[in-house]
């Protein structure tokens, strides 16, 4: 059960993304003004705080991501996917597929509080 509380504590803990104005998204040397920090220590500060984000952030897409595929491979619906689509679909391999379709039932049979 580390999986579900390993989940929760990511949840509760704000993940602090800063959107940058396109201008900086342009240019490839900018990321998140960290080129720019001459303090070491501030620069470690902040980019341990966009790799933790970026962490949360992936892992709630993955979630998401297993939702969706357990949605389309529901047998209820009549337009279900098989896993083979889905696998296509999402670029993944059919065992890999079935997992997230496993894990996504596991997430929507899992209530919320």
């Amino acid at each position: 059960m580390a999986q579900p509380e390993r989940n929760e504590r990511q949840r509760l803990r704000p993940a602090p993304l800063l959107f940058e104005p396109s201008a900086a998204v342009a240019d490839p040397e900018h990321f998140f003004d960290l080129e720019s920090m001459d303090d070491p220590k501030e620069l470690l500060r902040r980019s341990t705080e966009l790799a933790l984000a970026f962490r949360a952030a992936t892992d709630r897409a993955v979630e998401f991501q297993a939702v969706a595929a357990a949605q389309l491979a529901d047998p209820r619906r009549f337009d279900r996917l098989t896993t083979a689509d889905i696998a296509r679909r999402a670029e993944w391999t059919e065992d890999y597929a079935a997992k997230m379709i496993e894990f996504g039932r596991s997430l929507l049979n899992t209530p919320t509080p």
